[in-house]
């Protein structure tokens, strides 16, 4: 503030004022510091954060704050060793407690130490605020929360720094308020508080409501805006633990305080006697008892204490009685005197549960005292408040002035004496001895009989002449007083109570009651007074007490480094963002605040260090600052040559007066303007050329742009014309065209006509010849008709006769034929298979082959390997055969003959030349009697001969290989015995291939035997070939082991060799059997355990149809596999019908496997004989089990890797028999899965369904008394539809089951809509059978239920969902009938065709007969309708559809025909609602490609095909 240029009033004001629009609260004024009180919550300026800036940083260099102040004091305690003491004042509601609040927090965050005992000193420092501020703060007119004494708290300090005690002083504690409050003033917080209590507690006390108790009820004000007294007492008991205070003595505390509120409603009346009183009535009575109650003390003698006294005089003790009024004063008495000594107790308590640090050497104090007060009634209160200003402005004017002269003698300048108001003068006027007003005040207290207008006139008749005493006109018992802040500051003092409130003492039988308490507590609050003491004592008053208190506290502050804080209260309304400029100068007037500015202004209250004022006045005098400069000189420079004259320059600052520093501020600010100037007209300058370039570049543009638009313009107007033109001689062609038009059709229209009339006269004409014409030929006819059948009925009879004689006949010969032809068939079919099963072992054969040539080759590899290295052997002895010819003679004599070798061969080349002509005539004559049934074979004969004519060249070449062997024999005579092993390994070769033919010749001979059991077939198709496919598949079912005995008598009489030929080649059947037995086991055994699923693929199907596929087993005639995988799955969901996560799980494969042989299955020419074979086939479609006599095994070349990934790609397959009954059966049990799952979740919802069609009680009670809005936004709508809940659940649980299983969503959506059929059926059928149901209420309850399924059927999506909520239609309507308002206004028309289209009028009639409105009492449709409606049902009541109201399962009205139509469909498709080629059609493409198959299969490698195409 010193740092204003302007140092006045006006000054100041709009300083503070900007500083407090911007929330900055405080401000400096030298080192006092001003605070505004914000009247709101300011978070960041006393947050730990802020706290952590100012610590340790000098005053001045962050922003002004009461942080800094302290920490000032504590730097100060630290660094020069002495204590100091911050001093905060100010009115009422100007923010002093929670100033002093933030004050004690920060040094308790700067002097903190470590926990002792559970609790720290700063920390009950800290929380004996809250309780003072309970039993000593109350509401007063300008402060919600006002302090009703004064308090210096004493915070000690160890060597360190530490906190390590703390004492707190009170002063003058406004006794009165406990009797007396004004309205709107409250009592002291903790009256209310305690009121405000838990409910234990306010019984324990016997406490009501504060507006009923006289000490309370004076002031309509209970409670304070935005403060909650349950909480703040809670508040409190916290705080009175922290300081140490113990629950037994917490309690003692309330008992007392509620003490007090009992004894100010004890009212006196007139007793017996003259000049008595006793207690009113039976209320004063009460609150009597409960208050000896609670002080536990006798009733009677409390009663006695309030309303006698006791006068002791030397001869006698005389008991005197109270009159009403003087009672009424004892009780005000003795509740004033019971709270103050509480008050000092708890002072005591907190001051004894901190404890003092008798060794510590520094403190800080921190004064909380009440400011000047001026009011429209003062009394002994505001006189010693306004005392105690007194004494703290003269403190504060004394350490002022002295800091000023410190100031000037540290900066060695010249300085003179100041003048400031001195209030000495006051000072003595209240507190000198012995004429001061205090002691007057206590002198007429000592006199029994003054009054208060002697009090006063002893006060007119000493003061009359001092210049700070005035006596007022109008009044003998006032007297103003003129303090310390001028004339704005006398105060009028009202001395009614002046006398009464500066006495202090207890009324003997006060004294007596209270301190023989059985409460050890209120006993210690009145200890016993000793007789010498009491008799010794001199007279003690509130006034001279408190003038004492105030000496010592002034003796402490002198003893330390004051620091001053000013509370400044903004507007008397209390509110946020109010600046009143009147209120808040009266309050910098009285606390000394400009005082304190006049004095600084009177010296040289501008002050700049020379870098900052050089920094600001260096323009004005350019020179000084060239070069290096002497900072004292420069300034000093600048001040003269702008003529400043009485300035002083100190050792490091500038001192100027007032004023001065303006004076400079307008020369700075004057070069300041001539420099923009310049500025300025460089700026436009350059932005008006700027501009004109601008300008010309848009006038060029500007100008190309006009001439663009007329050109574009003249183009337009051209091609408007040339359109003109053109729309023109269109416009004259087609109204040429048009009259054209017009006169063709004229003269189509005439020709017409013309036409029309002469060939109406043609056709009236053939119509007369044509009547005629028909007329004879009836005629005609009838005659001739009559004739003819007379003719033709006896050529029926006589026809009739004969045909049934010839068909009698032909009857006999066709069942004789058919037994043959049935043999027949059965013959075929076993040649067909034994054809086949042939087929195989040619195939097998040809692999036996192809392994016996390679074992050739190798030997012949061998043999030409040793032929080379004899040739080189021949090469060395050619030179000694001439020597060796004898030699090798007897040699060859001793050998074996290799020549006699040599006819073996030609024999066998003979005989495999005659079999090649046998078989060549084989194949001739088969080929001619064969036909299509004997092509595989002949190829298989081919393919055979081929081999046999490479066996023939292989033989060749083993004779030429024996002849060279022979002439290398000859040759090598000289080496006999090596040639004679190699012969010998030569012989052992032919001998295997001797062997090896003789076993072709065995084979030829049972292929020559097969060829004759062919050929005997062949003769027996032959005649045959005439029956139709239908009679063949017939007989192929007719029972095997008939069959198969017909075609064994017949190849017996045959081909006598063809039992040989079965036995020669069952072998490697059987193993191949074996090997697929083995396969189908571990098949089984792996799909009989959950295999899970492949992203959306269930693996079982994809695994059991790609086995199907490589085995070729939809392919075979006979198979058990089929019948092994249907009695899986047959046992599998017979062990699981309550479980629908497995029944999902096989419904999901069983679909899946069947939407596979959809698209693979192909019908073949037996397949259109599948009922005929049913028929021959078990009763039920489930218990079907057939057995086969051999399982045929994987062909060569087949591999499963190669498949497409899609089923869109997959191969057709010619199904025979056993695939096409396994696809029905598999469908079977997809539609017995399926029904399964449906009705477990019909069993499980049905329950339900029960309790869903009526409210419960309490539900349809709170509906009736119109409370269902307000209950459908709460937990209780949810209670009321809890079952439907259940329901919705359970839906959705089973969708969730569904998905995860993936189950086809177009079965998801056939279950969902039966079960929404199921639930519109029960639910209709109860409401038309239960009149307790057809009510308002309970149709806004199903309502809401409804909702909850129409919100799950959104969640479902129509994926899921389908249209099952269309089948709620019949419940849905027949529930808004019921909700819907006005029923007597709708007609029938409207009733049936609008609202209820659905229902029939027998179900109309039934629900508007049956309903009743329970909420709004309203009635039914009117009568008309119902007459109407009685009238339509007589119309109807001989037809079947409408007799019944009650809905059937199916979700359909049903009559009698309806019923049997219904019925006849449940036996064809056991009410499934799909079919097989719905399912393919819905589902999408499956890759069965990547499916990896279980680790056991995996391992096999027998299902090697299974592995994906990666891993191979």
């Amino acid at each position: 503030m010193t740092k204003l240029s302007y140092l006045h009033e006006p000054g100041v004001l709009a300083n503070l004022r900007t500083r407090y629009e911007l929330n900055e609260i405080y401000t400096y004024t030298g080192n006092i510091l001003i605070a505004i009180n914000p009247f709101q919550k300011l978070a960041h300026l006393s947050n730990s954060h802020m706290m952590q800036q100012y610590k340790g940083a000098p005053l001045g260099d962050l922003s002004p704050h009461v942080f800094a102040i302290a920490d000032v004091a504590y730097r100060a305690m630290i660094n020069e060793g002495k204590s100091n003491s911050i001093l905060v004042s100010g009115e009422s509601g100007a923010g002093k407690t929670e100033t002093t609040k933030m004050l004690m927090r920060y040094l308790a965050y700067l002097g903190g130490r470590a926990v002792t005992e559970g609790r720290t000193v700063e920390q009950q420092v800290l929380e004996s605020n809250p309780v003072l501020e309970a039993f000593g703060n109350a509401k007063t007119v300008r402060n919600n929360n006002s302090s009703r004494f004064g308090k210096f708290v004493e915070i000690q300090f160890d060597k360190n720094g530490r906190i390590s005690g703390a004492a707190i002083r009170t002063y003058l504690l406004e006794r009165s308020r406990v009797c007396q409050v004004s309205d709107p003033e409250r009592n002291y917080h903790c009256f209310y508080l305690l009121c405000a209590a838990p409910k234990e507690e306010i019984d324990k006390y016997k406490l009501d409501h504060p507006k009923s108790y006289h000490y309370l009820n004076q002031s309509k004000c209970y409670e304070l805006v935005g403060v909650s007294d349950a909480s703040e007492y809670l508040e409190t008991r916290r705080a009175m633990d922290i300081v140490g205070i113990s629950k037994l003595e917490q309690e003692a505390i309330f008992r007392v305080v509620a003490a007090i509120l009992h004894i100010g409603n004890i009212e006196f009346g007139k007793g017996k006697e003259v000049d008595s009183s006793i207690p009113k009535d039976d209320k004063a009575k009460f609150h009597l008892k409960t208050t000896a109650e609670l002080l536990m003390c006798d009733p009677l003698a409390l009663e006695d204490a309030l309303c006698k006294r006791v006068m002791i005089t030397p001869e006698e003790v005389i008991k005197r009685s109270l009159d009403p009024l003087s009672a009424t004063f004892s009780r005000d008495g003795l509740a004033k005197t019971l709270y103050s000594r509480l008050f000092d107790w708890l002072v005591n308590k907190i001051n004894n549960s901190i404890g003092q640090d008798k060794n510590s050497k520094y403190l800080i104090g921190v004064l909380d005292i009440y400011g000047f007060e001026s009011f429209k009634h003062n009394s002994f209160e505001q006189f010693c408040i306004n005392f105690t200003n007194e004494k703290l402005q003269q403190h504060f004017n004394q350490h002022v002035f002295k800091m000023e002269q410190e100031e000037y003698t540290k900066e060695d300048i010249d300085w003179s004496y100041i003048e400031f108001v001195d209030n000495q003068d006051v000072l003595d006027l209240i507190e000198k001895k012995p004429g001061g007003i205090i002691a007057l005040l206590d002198e007429a207290c000592m006199f029994p009989k003054s009054t208060h207008e002697t009090f006063c006139n002893k006060l007119y008749q000493t003061f009359k002449v001092h210049k700070r005493f005035i006596k007022p006109k109008l009044s003998r018992t006032d007297f103003t007083v003129g303090h310390y802040a001028g004339e704005a500051c006398y105060v009028q003092y009202q001395s009614d109570h002046f006398l009464d409130k500066n006495k202090d003492y207890v009324v003997p039988e006060h004294q007596d009651l209270l301190g023989a308490s059985k409460c050890p507590f209120v006993a210690g609050l009145f200890p016993p007074i000793a007789e010498e003491s009491s008799k010794s004592a001199k007279f003690s008053s509130i006034g001279s007490r408190f003038k004492l208190q105030l000496q010592q506290l002034m003796e402490t502050l002198s003893a330390t480094e004051p620091h001053y804080v000013r509370c400044v209260k903004p507007n008397n309304l209390l509110k946020p963002a109010i600046f009143e400029n009147q209120n808040i100068l009266q309050q910098l007037r009285c606390s000394g605040v400009l005082e304190a500015i006049r004095i600084s202004c009177a010296g040289y209250p501008t002050r700049r260090p020379f870098f900052e004022f050089l920094n600001r006045f260096g323009l004005l005098a350019t020179e000084a600052l060239q070069g290096s400069y002497d900072e004292k000189l420069a300034c000093k420079m600048i001040l003269e040559k702008k003529g400043i004259k009485g300035f002083q320059v100190g050792k490091t600052k500038v001192f100027l007066r007032a004023g001065q520093m303006a004076e400079l501020d307008a020369r700075r600010t004057e070069v300041l303007s001539s420099a923009a100037k310049i500025i300025q007209q460089r700026r436009r300058t350059h932005i008006a050329r700027k501009q004109f370039i601008a300008m010309r570049e848009a006038s060029i543009q500007l100008q190309s742009f006009c001439r663009g638009r007329l050109a574009c313009h003249r183009f337009v107007s051209m091609k408007t014309e040339a359109a003109a033109l053109k729309v023109q001689r269109n416009t004259l062609k087609f109204l040429a065209r048009k009259a054209y038009n017009a006169l063709q059709r004229s003269v189509l229209v005439i020709q017409t006509g013309l036409r029309s009339m002469d060939a109406h006269k043609k056709f009236r004409y053939l119509k007369r010849t044509k009547a005629a014409t028909i007329i004879q030929t009836q005629c005609r006819s009838r005659r001739a008709s009559s004739y003819y059948k007379k003719l033709k009925t006896g050529a029926i009879v006589a026809q009739c006769q004969w045909r049934g004689r010839i068909a009698k006949r032909e009857l006999r010969k066709l069942k004789m034929a058919a037994r043959d032809t049935g043999a027949l068939k059965e013959a075929k079919d076993k040649l067909e298979k034994q054809l086949e099963d042939l087929t195989w072992r040619l195939q097998l054969e040809k692999r036996l082959k192809v392994d016996l040539e390679e074992a050739k080759n190798q030997e012949i590899a061998k043999l030409q390997s040793s032929m080379e290295e004899m040739q080189k052997k021949v090469d060395e002895v050619n030179a000694l055969v001439i020597k060796e010819r004898e030699a090798s003679k007897k040699a060859i004599e001793v050998a074996p003959p290799v020549i006699k070798e040599t006819p073996v061969y030609v024999e066998d080349t003979e005989k495999i030349e005659s079999l090649k002509g046998e078989l060549d005539n084989i194949k001739l004559g088969y080929a001619r009697k064969a036909a299509k049934d004997s092509i595989v074979f002949s190829h298989g004969l081919k393919i055979f001969m081929v081999k046999l004519f490479s066996w023939q060249v292989s033989l060749q070449h083993e004779q030429e290989s024996s002849e060279e062997l022979r002439k290398n024999y000859a040759l090598e005579k000289e080496s006999s015995e090596e040639r004679r092993a190699k012969l010998e390994e030569a012989e052992k070769k032919i001998l295997q291939l001797q062997e090896s033919l003789k076993g072709v010749e065995e084979k030829l001979n049972n292929v020559e035997s097969e060829n004759k059991v062919l050929r005997q077939q062949a003769v027996t198709m032959a005649p045959n070939k005439f029956l139709s496919g239908r009679t063949r598949s017939i007989m192929q079912k007719t029972d095997s082991s008939h069959g198969f005995g017909d075609i064994k008598l017949q190849v017996e009489a045959h081909s006598p060799r063809s039992p040989t030929f079965f036995e020669a080649d069952d072998r490697p059947q059987k193993s191949l059997n074996e090997k697929q037995q083995e396969n189908q086991e571990l098949l089984i055994r792996c799909i009989s355990q959950p295999l899970g699923f492949s992203g959306n693929r269930p693996i079982a199907a994809c695994i059991i149809y790609k086995c199907l596929l490589q085995w070729r087993s939809f392919e075979v005639e006979r198979t058990s596999v089929f019948d092994r995988i249907i009695q899986t799955i047959g046992h599998a969901i017979e062990k699981i019908q309550d479980n629908n996560d497995m029944l999902s799980y096989w419904l999901s494969n069983a679909s899946t496997l069947l939407f596979l042989l959809q698209h693979t299955l192909k019908a073949s020419g037996a397949a259109g004989m599948a009922p005929l074979r049913r028929r021959s086939s078990s009763a039920t479609l489930f218990g079907r089990m057939s057995t086969s006599n051999s399982f045929r095994g994987t062909p060569p070349g087949v591999n499963l890797h190669g498949l497409p990934g899609g089923v869109d790609t997959l191969r057709q397959v010619e199904a025979k028999y056993p695939a096409l009954l396994f696809k029905q059966q598999l469908t079977a049990y997809v539609e017995k899965i399926y029904g399964m799952i449906r009705d477990n979740l019909k069993k499980e919802i049905s329950p339900l369904l029960g309790l869903c069609i009526q409210a419960p009680r309490t539900s349809r009670a709170s509906i009736v008394k119109g409370s269902s809005r307000s209950v459908a936004n709460t937990a209780a709508q949810q209670a009321l539809i809890a079952h439907w809940q259940g329901i919705v659940n359970s839906l959705g649980n089973f969708l969730n089951t569904l998905k995860e299983n993936h189950v086809p969503p177009m079965l998801v959506r056939k279950v969902f809509t039966q079960i929404f059929s199921f639930i519109n059926v029960q639910l209709f059928n109860s409401l038309l059978l239960r009149r307790e149901c057809c009510s308002f209420s309970n149709g806004e309850y199903v309502k809401a239920g409804l909702a909850e399924l129409e919100q799950w059927c959104s969640t479902a999506t129509e994926k899921y969902a389908g249209v099952a909520w269309d089948e709620l239609k019949h419940i849905r309507q027949a529930i808004g009938f019921l909700v819907v308002h006005l029923k007597p206004k709708k007609t029938l028309d409207e009733i049936s065709h609008e609202l209820c289209p659905v229902l029939s009028i027998q179900q109309l009639y039934r629900i508007s007969t049956m309903y009743w409105d329970d909420k709004y009492g309203t009635h039914s449709v009117s009568s008309e309708v119902i007459s109407n409606m009685r009238v339509l049902m007589t119309e109807d009541s001989n037809n079947a559809v409408s007799s019944s109201f009650l809905l059937d399962d199916d979700s359909s009205i049903l009559s009698s025909f309806v019923l049997w139509q219904l019925l006849m469909k449940l036996m064809v498709n056991c009410s499934i609602p799909f079919s097989v080629d719905e399912i393919s059609k819905s589902m999408d493409q499956i890759d069965i490609a990547d499916i990896d198959p279980p680790p056991l299969m995996g391992e096999n490698s027998g299902f090697g095909f299974l592995l994906p195409l990666i891993r191979e």
